[in-house]
């Protein structure tokens, strides 16, 4: 049984072990991958049974010209880097990690929303560049803080994720909407589903935490920030594509919004010329809020996990409906 692992580095960059795929077969194991050379992306993947990979995309050129693979295993939810329908056409089977993160992604959205409200990083660099020191009165503020109770929280995708950021808030004193999900009991004990028109004119504060897909592409794009409050907040640590990042460039610059925060852009790494990177009251992290060791750690159990319930026949999380022998 081959293995190979096309861009081990972000998951592993020497913490965990990939002791749990070398029990499985003959692992090889690549740092990284070209992202756009289908070419070495084809010839590492080779003759490998198994594909595992977090962002190396799978496309169809590499399904076709690689014959031997039987299993393509993604170390992450999300399931664009691979062409999934093509897999399932070839009766390859795709599996994803499910909930591995949803608490340090929550706790990430939250962090980046008190960063902008409460300048704690701001302030702590003011101090120690000795800006206190130098201050007529006992504190000093730089910008105007925020208090977030009684302010409305619009979470858009309540699913796991959006769910426990909800909480969070809630528990800050904001009121919770909802938008983007099917309604459950437990959505209700922590805010109100409206629809998306309604959250948008009524939230002080937008996050995003639903799925890329073709109706959620470019989601928050003029028009829909036309919609929002003077001033609001928008938080996206869920997928840059989910934002048009010209119109929030705009809605910054001007005033329409008056920060944002996100985790995640449109092209990774960064591109120079991200109309982002010189917008006022931009925070912006490097798609680093799945990355606790804790989660990482899972991501590794469960991907192991995936791989041997497939080598035994019956594959789990399998994410194109490929099942070998239905």
């Amino acid at each position: 049984m081959k293995i190979v692992i096309l861009d081990a580095h972000t998951e592993n960059p020497g913490d965990l072990s990939w002791a749990g795929f070398e029990a499985l077969g003959e692992v090889t194991v690549y740092d990284r991958t070209p992202k756009f050379d289908d070419a070495e992306i084809i010839r590492r993947i080779g003759d490998a049974d198994i594909v595992v990979t977090n962002k190396t995309p799978v496309r169809a050129s590499a399904l076709d010209a690689c014959p031997t693979i039987r299993y393509v295993g993604l170390l992450s939810t999300g399931t664009d880097v691979c062409d999934c329908a093509h897999a399932a056409a070839l009766g390859i089977p795709v599996s994803n990690i499910p909930a591995y993160s949803t608490m340090a992604v929550a706790q990430h959205a939250i962090a980046l929303l008190l960063e902008i409200c409460s300048k704690v990083g701001v302030h702590s660099a003011a101090v120690h560049a000795g800006d206190w020191q130098r201050s007529e009165d006992f504190c000093f503020w730089e910008a105007p803080l925020i208090e977030l109770a009684g302010l409305t929280f619009g979470v858009v995708g309540f699913g796991q994720i959006g769910k426990a950021a909800g909480r969070v808030a809630k528990a800050l004193g904001m009121r919770v909407l909802a938008a983007g999900s099917r309604p459950t009991d437990e959505g209700r004990a922590i805010g109100e589903y409206v629809d998306l028109d309604t959250l948008l004119r009524e939230s002080d504060v937008v996050s995003l935490h639903c799925p890329l897909k073709d109706e959620t592409r470019k989601l928050i794009n003029a028009d829909t920030i036309g919609k929002m409050k003077t001033g609001a907040i928008l938080l996206n640590t869920g997928r840059g594509g989910l934002v048009d990042e010209e119109a929030l460039a705009a809605a910054l610059t001007s005033g329409k919004l008056s920060a944002a925060g996100v985790d995640v852009v449109s092209v990774e790494p960064i591109l120079p010329d991200n109309p982002l990177l010189n917008c006022p009251n931009c925070l912006i992290t490097p798609h680093i809020a799945w990355t606790p060791k804790t989660c990482r750690q899972r991501v590794m159990d469960i991907a192991v996990s995936n791989a041997k319930a497939f080598l035994n026949g019956r594959p789990e999380n399998v994410v194109n409906g490929v099942i070998p022998g239905n």
